[in-house]
């Protein structure tokens, strides 16, 4: 299978001629479907009155559908030309655009579950969306420097250079968010320390906790400066060229400046955790809720119902790089538990559901490049078409939003159907559409070193 464009390999060094086109909240985007607006939500956090504002901007100047982002943000689609300045009103007046001129670069994943995995009354008793290997015992809770981070992020006029692809990660020690490539990742650790990783290093340096969030600032500013002196315009870290490298023991240099202590440690033996289940099942009056809009994306109606549950919780949504969204202290009480209420909706919380892996792009009709309606395409066959492996639809070869990685079957649109790819090297293999079912099946459960069946091979 073709490695995805996140995690394609460059043998030569990205030498751009334009700026960072990326979407926003005041730099939209025009679709077959109208105009797209991107809003950053740092961390994935959102008050129950901030995702009240994004479920009233969606209807009044959207299509009335919010998507979830691989990393953790919302956007809307189907805007009409012209709602620029009013969309931008509603949404400062929630909070949700502290800097202007910085509203792009405010792209910050975090560890969803953080500090969340305990007590045990709450988390759900080791499974589903409270589990995690300690249940969380030792682990800092990360939202915090989220918070300061951004605060940070913000302030500094050097950091609005950034590209809006630009990642920042802080994973509170069990290797969620580290995973997803970012190009700053802050990892909490035990004993009040942190470590900092530049891109996809080896080694990182090592600081206390409290200076994580300003450490991570002048990460960001040191890859500015490096870039700069590239003259190549990258955007991202891996995107440096080779001559001019971001280095630990410059960084900490840096940092020493700064009056933060730090030091380098090598060969770091980085943890790995898979993302949160759908999960909706708990013991005691509470638990928390991961629930799974299929394919990321949600009517405003479900929306609201995801606040209110939230409001009759903590207060607060969280929204993953997963495209799923945490909802802390939901209530367990019946009838019409936080629960009952989401599945109602048609929303999905059962960890086994034929939607857990599944990811598509946007398709027809939003997308003028894409060849198929990917989405309708999915949902006529989820249900047939369950197996082991993960699958991305696409819509062209673009293959935009495929997840990291390359252990995922492949379906990207063709003039007359799909081309099918799986991991370990088989041939790919073309169907038309009516064959699809049985086809994804076929390969979703063909494992890596069995040889592929071309029954439903289309010459």
């Amino acid at each position: 299978m073709p490695t995805p464009p996140s995690a394609a390999a460059r043998d030569e060094p990205v030498i751009r001629d334009r700026g960072d086109a990326c979407p926003g909240a005041l730099r939209l985007h025009a679709a077959d479907d109208g105009f797209l607006a991107r809003i950053r939500i740092p961390g994935g956090l959102l008050t129950v009155a901030q995702a009240s504002v994004l479920g009233l901007a969606a209807d009044r100047f959207g299509d009335g559908h919010l998507e979830l982002t691989s990393r953790g943000n919302v956007q809307l689609r189907g805007l009409d030309d012209g709602c620029g300045a009013a969309l931008a009103g509603l949404l400062d007046t929630a909070g949700l655009l502290p800097a202007p001129g910085h509203e792009r670069v405010r792209n910050i994943v975090a560890t969803p579950l953080s500090g969340l995995d305990t007590p045990a009354e709450v988390a759900g008793e080791g499974t589903g969306a409270g589990a995690g290997d300690g249940e969380g015992v030792g682990r800092p809770d990360v939202m915090g420097w989220v918070r300061a981070f951004d605060g940070l992020l913000c302030a500094s006029p050097r950091a609005a250079a950034l590209s809006g692809r630009f990642l920042f990660a802080f994973d509170d020690g069990r290797g969620d968010v580290a995973a997803l490539g970012p190009d700053v990742t802050v990892l909490g650790g035990p004993d009040g320390r942190a470590l900092i990783r530049l891109g996809a290093a080896a080694d990182a340096v090592e600081l206390a906790a409290p200076h994580a969030a300003r450490a991570a600032l002048l990460a960001a500013e040191y890859f500015l400066d490096t870039a700069d002196a590239a003259g190549t315009r990258a955007w991202r870290v891996s995107e440096l060229p080779p001559e001019h490298p971001l280095d630990e023991a410059e960084f900490t240099r840096r940092l020493a400046a700064a009056g933060i202590e730090a030091a380098v440690v090598t060969e770091v033996a980085w943890p790995y955790a898979p993302p949160p289940r759908p999960w909706g099942a708990g013991t005691g009056n509470r638990t928390h809720l991961c629930v799974l809009p299929p394919l990321g994306r949600l009517s405003s109606e479900q929306w609201r119902v995801l606040v209110r549950v939230a409001d009759r919780g903590a207060r607060e949504l969280r929204v993953t790089p997963w495209r799923t969204v945490i909802l802390p202290s939901a209530s367990t009480r019946r009838p019409l538990s936080g629960a009952d209420l989401i599945e109602s909706a048609g929303l999905v919380l059962a960890p086994d559901s034929p939607w857990e892996s599944v990811t598509a792009c946007t398709g027809r009709p939003g997308c003028a490049k894409s060849l198929a309606d990917v989405r309708a395409d999915a949902r006529a066959v989820v249900d047939r078409a369950r197996g082991p492996l993960p699958l991305h639809w696409s819509g062209c070869e673009r293959r935009c939003g495929h997840p990291r990685g390359t252990d995922w079957v492949d379906a990207v649109a063709t003039p007359d159907g799909y081309r099918l790819s799986v991991p370990g090297g088989q041939a790919p293999r073309h169907v038309t559409t009516p064959e699809l079912g049985a086809a994804l099946l076929d390969a979703r459960t063909t494992s890596r070193t069995t040889p592929i069946s071309h029954d439903a091979v289309k010459k």
